[in-house]
This record gives C-alpha cells, structure tokens and sequence, in this order.
C-alpha cells in the first residue's frame, strides 16, 4: 500500500525556516518524478518543486530561490526547505507523483504558516 506521510510544518518567520518532510512508503520514491505542492486559500493546488526521473529539480517561477527541494534515498524520503521570505504564502503543502500518472492518494498534507 502506497502511502504519503507529510509533516514538519509550522510558523515560518522573519529570521527561521522549516523543511517539510515526506516519507513514502510501499514504492521507491526515487523510481518515480515526485514532488511538493502547494495549496493556499482560495486557489488551485500546484506543483512547487519536484523531481523527473533523472533527478533533476524543476521549480514554478514564483518559489527560485525561495524553497530548496531535496530527498534522502535511503530513508525513502523527500524534503522541502523554506526560509522566510515574501511572497511566499501560507498554505497546505503535500507531496506526491509530479504528473498523473504517477499520482497517488493525497497525504494529509502540512500546514505553513507564513508569518505577517
């Protein structure tokens, strides 16, 4: 059973940051592109950053430079770094497959909460 299990959100403010965590269970998460997205109040859930089957990182345009996608092989887990800065906003962030095909059930996702 393939299960997505995020967490390590929380308040990001002036001065901090967080990194997220996705541990995934009942596949190699490395044998597929995956990655984070972002669901803020109001508007579509979109994919962040993520990775393509050669490993290579994509980011959306709004989040270079802001969030740093990276994953420890070994531990089947992916993660996303952010430091506080604007305009990043706050939302639900999950993980999963970065294209359809490859998408399973959503996790519960975890909550940042950017500081104003």
């Amino acid at each position: 059973q393939v299960r997505l299990e995020e967490s390590g959100g929380g308040l990001v403010q002036p001065g901090g940051s967080l990194r997220l965590s996705c541990k995934v269970s009942g596949i190699l998460a490395t044998s597929y592109p995956m990655g984070w997205y972002r669901h803020a109040p109001g508007k579509q859930r979109e994919l962040v950053a993520s990775f393509t089957r050669d490993g290579d990182i994509v980011y959306e345009d709004s989040v270079k430079g802001r969030l740093a996608i990276s994953r420890e092989n070994t531990e089947n887990t992916m993660y996303l770094r952010m430091d506080y800065q604007k305009p990043i906003a706050t939302a639900l962030y999950y993980c999963n497959g970065a294209s359809r095909p490859f998408q399973t059930t959503w996790g519960m996702g975890t909550k940042v909460t950017v500081y104003s």
